[in-house]
């Protein structure tokens, strides 16, 4: 015990060394472009440059929105974006090899929870007969998958299957959308990637498929897909315009996971490592400010972010979300404090735990096509989460009295690795980030190694 309080105390005192040596250095690269895409969990960017966060750091940094995903992914690791909001799939299957081959690293995440899974309104009014209801008649959110058995039946007898749509094959929309339908018995498709089979439609009972976020409600309306699985505010916005119903959060499937992360390129970050140590403590200090005294600062964000060149949606729908409260249909307006995480709950640590999901999810359905052991998801989670960036970041900042050691984790035991059972998932079954074999094995569907 002596020696594990020794070794803490060198540890600290190192990187309070170094973050010292940090202060004084000046950034490798001073003006910067990051991307973004119209999501309000894009904020923390937007909160870094408008409270000065990033001037701060000495940075002068240029927000721009991309098209999608792919195209957003692929700017970063070409150079033309120096990092990103980004999903933190996208920079673990770019590091293994699935898809676009990059070597991507992430010291920040930029949320926890945020998005939900809508219906189309045909959808739901082939729902209503068998929608739980309490004693006062209103429906009990959130559903699970099984309500949508008698959907699925009526589109089978029509020779159809029900159309859903998420954002990109390693978002956590994706993952998800499958966790909840697979909980439900509902199988939600493989991939197979070494039969050239990339749809992740194969044995499928529905079909899913690529929707960039933006253009989910105006698919919704046209009726080419009757469902998504988004961030806001783009299932609120279906609900304002009445194109569809929210049914559950992604809260409600899995509890405080890692959502967005902002991702560099390796490349980049060995170039530039003050640089990224900046960036880190600024957007740090953009998403204690989301969150400080109980959200108090935003509605004040969502008005930020509702401009043009941010989200460019109605400040009211963002607003929804993002202060606390989620609309289901018109007028049942429901309590959600924590639909948006930015920093309570250690939401900005890069958690290995939190990597080893989303790679038990690629491995669940196919993407990751031959079993691995427990050892290389931990290495694999190592080569992508940075905690000790965001550790030399958080020290910087309590050093300059900006923030305490009580807003970040206890880094004299903290593993990176969260206790066994402390995320609750919709199906009651537990993960543990060191054994991702025998949780895999748990499922009744999907890859069980």
């Amino acid at each position: 015990m002596l020696g594990t309080l020794l070794y803490s105390s060198v540890f600290l005192s190192s990187l309070l060394i170094e973050s010292a040596a940090a202060t004084a250095a000046t950034a490798e690269k001073t003006e910067l472009k990051l991307g973004f895409i119209k999501l309000t969990d894009m904020a923390p960017l937007a909160v870094a440059l408008e409270q000065g966060f990033f001037e701060d750091e000495g940075l002068f940094v240029e927000l721009e929105a991309q098209a999608n995903w792919k195209v957003l992914l692929d700017r970063v690791i070409d150079g033309q974006l120096d990092g990103a909001h980004m999903l933190t799939g996208q920079a673990l299957a770019a590091t293994v090899g699935i898809g676009t081959k990059a070597a991507l690293q992430t010291a920040f995440v930029m949320d926890l929870n945020g998005n939900a899974c809508t219906v189309s309104n045909n959808v739901w009014q082939q729902l209503q007969a068998t929608l739980p209801k309490d004693a006062t008649g209103k429906v009990q959110f959130p559903l699970h998958a099984n309500t949508l058995q008698p959907v699925l039946n009526s589109f089978a007898e029509k020779g159809k299957k029900l159309q859903l749509a998420m954002v990109f094959p390693f978002s956590s929309h994706n993952y998800e959308l499958r966790y909840w339908l697979a909980a439900a018995g509902i199988h939600p498709g493989f991939y197979a990637p070494d039969k050239g089979d990339n749809s992740g439609q194969l044995d499928a009972q529905v079909l899913i498929s690529v929707t960039p976020p933006p253009q989910m409600p105006a698919t919704l309306e046209a009726g080419t897909i009757d469902g998504y699985c988004v961030g806001e505010p783009w299932n609120q916005q279906a609900v304002a315009r009445g194109l569809g119903v929210p049914v559950v959060t992604n809260e409600d499937i899995h509890r405080h996971m890692a959502e967005k992360i902002f991702g560099v390129s390796k490349s980049w970050a060995e170039k530039n490592p003050t640089t990224h140590l900046k960036l880190v403590k600024a957007l740090i200090r953009a998403g204690h400010w989301l969150d400080q005294n109980n959200n108090q600062n935003r509605a004040a964000a969502a008005k930020l972010i509702s401009q043009p060149f941010y989200v460019g949606a109605d400040e009211k729908i963002i607003a929804n979300s993002m202060t606390g409260i989620f609309e289901y249909s018109k007028g049942d307006v429901r309590k959600a404090p924590d639909f948006n995480v930015f920093f309570r709950y250690h939401a900005t640590y890069p958690y290995y735990s939190d990597a080893i999901w989303y790679l038990s999810q690629m491995r669940r359905w196919g993407q990751i096509s031959s079993a691995q052991t427990d050892a290389w998801y931990l290495q694999t989670a190592k080569q992508v989460f940075q905690p000790a960036i965001y550790q030399q970041a958080a020290m910087e900042l309590i050093k300059e009295q900006k923030l305490t050691a009580a807003d970040f984790p206890d880094f004299n035991v903290e593993t990176g690795l969260r206790a066994a059972g402390v995320m609750p998932f919709i199906d009651g079954i537990a993960f543990d980030g060191r054994t991702p074999n025998q949780y895999l094995r748990q499922f009744a569907l999907g890859n069980k190694d």
